[in-house]
């Protein structure tokens, strides 16, 4: 097959979308529109991708920086003069081009994998994506004659009553051989209602040239989706939720109710683990086997071992490793890293912190940028305070060491392994290894004095 190199149309400001952000950086499934078209480009084999930028031009840039070549369209005069902007990029390149829409992110590379087969193997000089909708109002009509060749697309403000009649829509997804889309591209005009320069116009260029135009239908229209407002919005996240949902379903993750749980695209999750409802699963997430996670949990770009069970938790940007419990009602921080065999209980937090195998932090605890060792106990109500209102230091509580409930251990400090903290202490120098440290005024009891004080 010949060389792929995709243009991805991303320069609409998306007006129904009635935002100040660029409509295709509006996420879905945990990351934006345009990054899943991108994402299934190079699956299908692009070897240069070029995203034509307009509305926002800064943040498309910023958002896809080092992943793409960028074009502008200053002003907004259709798909074809779009594409137009990409000539200079084009000129010297002979293979496919394939037209995106950045507003697709249902899109799988799968799909485009198939579509660019398809269109070098019938040596096409265009192939159009189409799909067959339902209700095909606001999407141009794939116009084909008695053979059942592709003569052309008219945009519905185009279109006459026969052609409104056609349920084959255009997606706005192609093949191009190159060369044929830059002379074709030199032809076309602006006489059309919208005064705007079609893409569409290539096709009946090619066809009245008798040149071979294809087409190949997706399987699933929903999949070609453009995303136009919030409300279409929800309906590619809903879809695309579905999609993920069902995945991991056949592949061995047990979904107690998959309408009420969240998982992101980017998320992995191995056999036997099972998802409890209200559970938000994000980013970057990995989730071993054997783990049961929620109700009630949010975890974001974490990575969570094998037999984990995390019950009304939110963990973003940590580790977990196997066979540790913790919740209810606990947030680990970025930076937190539980090993194995760890126990967290009830209202506590975690943060930039490295706990050692084994450990427990039963409830009502802050730990705070703190190193702790191997099978430590930490009793209720038990505070690291890091931070003296300048700068953050750092806890340190070595393996064996046993924190009474409702001390205060004050950084830098250091608890040595075997250690003792007497309940109520605030300790501010080292405990050695081995040693009981107490910090608390001696108990004095006044006789009488309640009944003085009537």
């Amino acid at each position: 097959m010949s060389e792929l190199v995709t243009v991805i149309l991303a320069a609409g400001k998306g007006t129904r979308m009635k935002s100040s952000i660029p409509k295709v950086l509006h996420p879905v499934g945990g990351k934006p529109m345009v990054q899943h078209v991108l994402d299934a480009a190079n699956f299908a084999g692009a070897c240069q991708n070029i995203i034509v930028v307009g509305f926002g031009s800064e943040a498309v840039t910023a958002a896809l920086a080092g992943q793409a070549q960028f074009v502008l369209q200053a002003e907004q005069l259709g798909t074809g003069h779009a594409v137009m902007q990409a000539k200079d990029l084009l000129e010297k390149f002979a293979g496919t081009v394939m037209v995106l829409c950045g507003d697709t992110p249902l899109l799988r590379g799968e799909l485009l994998a198939k579509l660019y087969a398809e269109h070098c193997a019938a040596q096409a000089a265009a192939t159009v994506l189409t799909a067959n909708m339902p209700d095909p109002s606001g999407y141009g009509r794939v116009i084909r004659d008695a053979a059942g060749q592709v003569r052309g697309i008219v945009e519905q403000k185009d279109a006459s009553v026969e052609e409104l009649a056609v349920h084959e829509i255009n997606t706005g997804i192609y093949c191009f051989d190159s060369r044929e889309l830059l002379a074709a591209l030199s032809q076309i005009t602006c006489a059309n209602a919208q005064g705007e320069y079609y893409l569409t116009d290539v096709l009946g260029i090619l066809a009245r040239e008798n040149k071979t135009v294809g087409a190949v239908t997706a399987p699933c229209f929903e999949e070609t989706m453009g995303i136009n407002s919030r409300v279409q919005l929800a309906e590619a996240e809903k879809f695309m939720r579905q999609r993920k949902l069902q995945a991991l379903m056949e592949n061995g993750v047990t979904i107690m109710d998959p309408a009420s749980t969240f998982i992101d695209e980017s998320v992995s999750i191995a056999p036997d683990t099972v998802i409890y409802p209200f559970s938000w699963l994000e980013g970057n997430t990995v989730i071993g086997s054997g783990c049961t996670i929620g109700p009630n949990t949010r975890i974001q770009s974490s990575q969570i071992g094998d037999r984990v069970t995390l019950h009304f938790v939110y963990a973003h940007d940590c580790i977990v490793d196997s066979d540790v419990t913790a919740g209810p009602y606990v947030h680990l921080r970025p930076n937190t890293h539980l090993s194995r065999g760890v126990k967290v209980g009830n209202f506590v937090e975690v943060k930039n912190s490295k706990v050692g195998e084994n450990s427990k932090i039963p409830h009502l605890s802050y730990i705070g940028d703190t190193d702790m060792g191997s099978k430590v106990n930490i009793g209720s109500g038990t505070i690291t305070v890091n931070y003296d209102g300048k700068k953050k230091y750092r806890t340190t509580i070595e393996d064996n060491a046993f924190i009474g409930c409702n001390t205060n251990l004050v950084a830098p400090v250091t608890v040595g392994e075997g250690a003792f903290v007497a309940a109520g202490s605030t300790i501010t120098k080292d405990v050695p290894p081995a040693a009981l440290g107490v910090a608390r005024a001696r108990q004095s009891n006044i006789e009488e004095w309640a009944n003085k004080r009537k």
